[in-house]
């Protein structure tokens, strides 16, 4: 079993590099927003990879960080995520922005990958919520949980407002995250959240 590949990037094409050891080039798979495509002329690297093996195929994906390639296994265990959904996922968000989507239940910020519905992504912050880390983790502020929002609340719609506005449920939530008052009214809370931003 493979743990890691250290090399250097002799090509790169969509989704994928070649990195070569010992005279050796394995093709991996790698998100499309991952740093080694970003790697200089002769640059070592490292790719820690998961070998994925069919009756038909066998394939490498690969992270430049360990944490990353937990995920990518992580997000396996969920019914209906393989590895290639696993990966579009982790194409579409880096790895914050995917914890952050999962603790707030950002469904709509996971089917941004590439083949990934709405019912999949639900089951990925079902079956993930209570495994993405605490939320210093997920650098909120201080003391700050994953904010409970009831529905119909005040803070509720001042959530659905600045997703009007262009923000993401998860940044909206995220710069509600340390307020705790609850008897604001909507207006104030988004001044608020746009304060915070």
């Amino acid at each position: 079993m493979l743990h890691y590949i250290k090399g250097v990037i002799t090509e790169t094409m969509p989704g994928m590099v070649c990195i070569e050891n010992n005279g050796v080039g394995y093709e991996v798979y790698v998100p499309e927003n991952s740093r080694a495509y970003l790697t200089q002329d002769g640059e070592i690297i490292t790719l820690y990879v998961a070998m994925m093996v069919r009756e038909d195929d066998v394939s490498l994906y690969g992270f430049t960080e360990k944490e990353a390639l937990s995920m990518f296994r992580l997000l396996q265990t969920v019914p209906g995520v393989g590895a290639k959904a696993a990966m579009a996922i982790l194409s579409a968000l880096n790895l914050k922005e995917l914890k952050r989507a999962i603790a707030f239940e950002d469904v709509a910020s996971i089917t941004r990958a590439n083949g990934v519905g709405k019912k999949t992504a639900q089951m990925v912050v079902v079956k993930l919520k209570d495994k993405v880390g605490s939320p210093d983790e997920l650098d909120l502020p201080s003391g700050a949980a994953a904010p409970a929002v009831v529905p119909g609340s005040n803070k509720e719609q001042a959530i659905q407002a600045l997703q009007a506005l262009g923000f993401s449920r998860t940044e909206a939530m995220t710069s509600l995250a340390g307020v705790t008052d609850e008897t604001l009214s909507t207006q104030e809370y988004i001044k608020l959240a746009l304060r915070n931003r």
